[in-house]
C-alpha cells in the first residue's frame, strides 16, 4: 500500500505535493514500476525541494516534471539540473494530463471571484478560461492539487485540477477535460543520487540525457553540436536553450539523444564534445518511455 509521509525520515519517494498532483501519480507509477508496493511518498512544496530531498539523502527517489506538451519545458526543473550536480535521471513516465474546473461543493459558477492553479495548468486551460470565466483573476498556486484545497476552502475560488485532487479534497468537479488541446502530456523524471544503480533494465530503448556549455558565444557553436551528433549518426529527440544565468545573452543546451552511454557511437561524439565545451554533463541514461 502507498502512503504519504509525515516526516522525511519515514519517506523514499519524494514528489511536488500535495497529495492528488500530476506528479503524485507519476511518482505511484513509478513505485508500481519499482515493484514498491508499499512505497512511501513525501509531498515537496517545490521542485527544487524535491532536489534537495533527494541531494542532502532524506529520500531515496524523487519526481520532477521535464516537460509538458502544449507548455514545452519546465524551468524550474531544467534550472535545478543546470546548477545541480548531485542527481541524475534513471527513468521517465509520460502522464495524459485532463484538466477539470473544480469548485467547493456550495459554490455556483457565478460565486466564483477567483481561479487558481499551477502556472502550467493556467496556460493549458487559457482558451477555456477565457470563453466561460472571462475577466475573472487568476491567481497562481505551488500546485495543482493546492489550488484545490483552496478552493476547498473558499467557495469564491475555483481551481483547475485533476478529479483525484477533487476527491481528495472534497471539491466538486464543475467541468471536465478542459485543456485547450487533446493529447495533453506531461513527462516525469525519477531521479536519484549520482550513481545510484539502474532501476529500469530491459525495458527497451535506451536514450540520454544531456546538458552542455559552451566556452563562449560565437557563430557557429550550435552548428558545431549538432554536427558532432549527425557525424556519429545519433538521433537528437530534444534540444532546449537556457539562459546560464552569468550574463545577458549567454546559454546553454539541454539535449536527448537516442542511445546508451555504454554505446561507441555515443561514447565518441561525447569525448568530442568535451574538447570543444566547456562542460559535458549527462543528466542520466535510462528506458525511454513509449508515448
Amino acid at each position: 500500500m502507498i502512503t504519504y509521509a509525515d516526516s522525511e525520515n519515514a519517506a523514499n519517494i519524494a514528489f511536488l505535493g500535495p497529495a492528488g498532483t500530476y506528479c503524485d501519480e507519476a511518482a505511484r507509477r513509478f513505485a508500481k514500476r519499482m515493484g514498491a508496493t508499499d512505497a512511501t511518498l513525501l509531498p515537496c512544496p517545490s521542485f527544487g525541494r524535491v532536489f534537495d530531498a533527494v541531494e542532502h539523502g532524506r529520500v531515496e527517489y524523487g519526481v520532477v516534471a521535464l516537460e509538458n506538451s502544449i507548455e514545452g519545458p519546465v524551468n524550474a526543473t531544467l534550472d535545478s539540473f543546470a546548477e545541480r550536480n548531485e542527481s541524475a535521471i534513471l527513468g521517465e513516465e509520460i502522464v495524459d494530463i485532463h484538466h477539470c474546473l473544480v469548485m467547493n461543493a456550495a459554490a455556483r459558477p457565478e460565486d466564483v471571484k477567483l481561479i487558481a492553479s499551477h502556472p502550467q495548468a493556467l496556460a493549458q486551460c487559457r482558451k477555456f478560461l477565457e470563453a466561460t470565466l472571462p475577466g475573472v483573476p487568476i491567481r497562481t498556486a505551488a500546485s495543482t492539487a493546492g489550488a484545490a484545497r483552496m478552493a476547498a476552502d473558499d467557495a469564491a475560488v475555483a481551481a483547475i485540477a485533476n478529479a483525484r485532487a477533487a476527491e481528495i479534497t472534497g471539491t466538486v468537479v464543475y467541468r471536465r477535460g478542459i485543456e485547450d488541446h487533446p493529447g495533453d502530456q506531461t513527462n516525469f523524471a525519477l531521479i536519484a543520487r549520482r550513481g545510484h544503480s539502474a532501476v529500469f533494465t530491459g525495458e527497451g530503448p535506451m536514450k540520454t540525457s544531456l546538458a552542455l556549455y559552451l566556452r563562449g558565444d560565437r557563430p557557429g557553436a550550435l552548428q558545431m553540436i549538432l554536427s558532432e551528433f549527425a557525424y556519429a549518426g545519433i538521433n537528437l529527440t530534444k534540444i532546449q536553450s537556457r539562459p546560464t544565468k552569468r550574463r545577458l545573452g549567454e546559454y546553454m543546451f539541454f539535449i536527448d539523444i537516442d542511445g546508451s552511454l555504454d554505446d561507441e557511437d555515443v561514447q565518441v561524439a561525447l569525448d568530442c564534445l568535451r574538447l570543444k565545451l566547456r562542460a559535458v554533463k549527462i543528466l542520466g541514461c535510462y528506458p525511454k518511455a513509449a508515448n
